[in-house]
């Protein structure tokens, strides 16, 4: 499928270990058969901010859980074009967009939002499946019920979810600590917000076994980071993986409301609330879905270069995530030609984001592309300064490297 590299590019040689091979299929064979994401961990307040959609936009974003997708749809942009090679992320998608155009609010928010419905079964057979694709269809036959499950919320279930269950468990264990959780959640200001962190919660959360697990590649894997990205966040933080995710916790904890955290509620909670949820969870947006902005998002499941390489409508606004780090360490070839496919279709002036768990993205240095292989710095401009800024503002703040730019008048090389 992916072309080999031209030989005068740097391609960095790869030099993975024996364990590194074994995370690896690990991995990938995790990755292959399982849901990974039940919800999305970037933060589209900020995206919002640095994509400035309009009407005529047309978005390329990288499925996930879907959720982003249908808060870029919110601003009323021509088409959102939802990619994802895994099937059963744009799975979940599809259920949300039938959930939509088929339920009542109450509905729906008691499935999406609550992650329970007691009668989901009938709900599912009667409105939602014929809605579907088939592989939708048949993925969602065996696992509607994760909605009514003794677990308590389609927020324990997927990769994801398996460790946030493994978290509630935790916390059941040390019920004074789960209570001093709520209080924070509960908090109405940053004053009282960072108090109960800092002298109820910092000391009794950070112990040896959370730091233990939470340097386990397994559960890193879990949460859908491949080992290149843990190694990347291991070689600029000297507390490596659990210290980095200890410094992003209480960086949201002491300086970002938590009322409106919708991220971590739900990870720590299972589920979210009608005031603290995504934006596709409020009456008022989920009835302007319902009323036609859902229509503009088209899922597709393919790598991004097979759907860029497959049109040539120009996109003016890429959203890629993160999944450029562990391709540059895999499969460098495979992400020089990505760039060329985005400057194929980009139209003038697009805009687009991605997030990294470096701070600076070692490949943004190192790949070349279009037809005269020009350094993606001549290709781009970026833009720092508004990157920085709200990086700030990130509710979930668990990537070192967030990264805005736009095509330069050169930009297609």
């Amino acid at each position: 499928m992916n072309a080999p590299a031209p030989q005068n590019l740097a391609v960095p040689a790869l030099n993975l270990t024996l364990k590194d091979r074994i995370d690896q299929k690990i991995f990938d064979a995790l990755y292959s058969r399982s849901l990974v994401y039940n919800t999305c961990w970037e933060d589209p307040a900020v995206d919002r901010q640095a994509l400035h959609l309009g009407p005529q936009d047309t978005v390329m974003v990288i499925t996930s859980a879907g959720c982003n997708a249908l808060d870029y749809a919110l601003q009323g942009p021509a088409k959102v074009y939802a990619i994802d090679a895994n099937p059963r992320q744009n799975a979940l998608l599809e259920l949300k967009m039938a959930g939509i155009r088929k339920l009542g609010f109450d509905d729906f928010f008691a499935i999406f939002g609550s992650g329970y419905h007691p009668n989901i079964k009938n709900i599912y057979r009667h409105q939602l499946r014929a809605e579907l694709s088939d592989f939708a269809r048949t993925y969602w036959d065996r696992r509607f019920n994760w909605f009514c499950s003794r677990h308590g919320s389609f927020y324990f279930h997927g990769l994801a979810g398996f460790v946030a269950r493994g978290f509630r468990t935790y916390f059941r264990m040390r019920p004074a600590l789960a209570q001093r959780v709520t209080e924070l959640f509960a908090s109405t200001n940053l004053v009282e917000q960072r108090q109960i962190y800092d002298e109820k919660i910092a000391s009794e959360l950070w112990t040896p076994v959370i730091n233990w697990v939470l340097n386990r590649q397994l559960t890193m894997s879990l949460l859908g980071v491949p080992h290149p990205q843990r190694r990347l966040v291991q070689g600029q933080h000297p507390g490596g993986v659990s210290g980095f995710i200890r410094d992003a916790i209480e960086y949201v904890f002491r300086n970002l409301p938590v009322g409106e955290n919708y991220f971590w509620r739900v990870y720590l909670t299972g589920s979210y609330t009608r005031d603290c949820c995504p934006s596709y969870l409020k009456e008022e947006n989920f009835n302007a879905l319902k009323g036609g902005l859902v229509d503009c998002i088209e899922p597709h499941t393919c790598t991004v270069t097979e759907f860029l390489q497959a049109g040539d409508e120009p996109i003016t606004r890429f959203v890629l995530l993160d999944h450029m780090d562990w391709m540059s360490c895999y499969y460098p070839a495979a992400l020089i030609e990505e760039w060329n496919a985005i400057f194929e279709r980009a139209a003038p002036k697009a805009r687009l984001l991605l997030r990294s768990a470096h701070a600076n993205p070692p490949f943004l240095d190192w790949v070349t592309a279009g037809p005269q292989h020009k350094p993606l710095k001549e290709m781009l401009n970026y833009e720092t300064e508004l990157a920085a800024r709200l990086q700030g503002d990130d509710r979930v703040h668990t990537y070192a490297g967030f990264v805005v730019a736009q095509l330069a008048e050169n930009g297609r090389g």
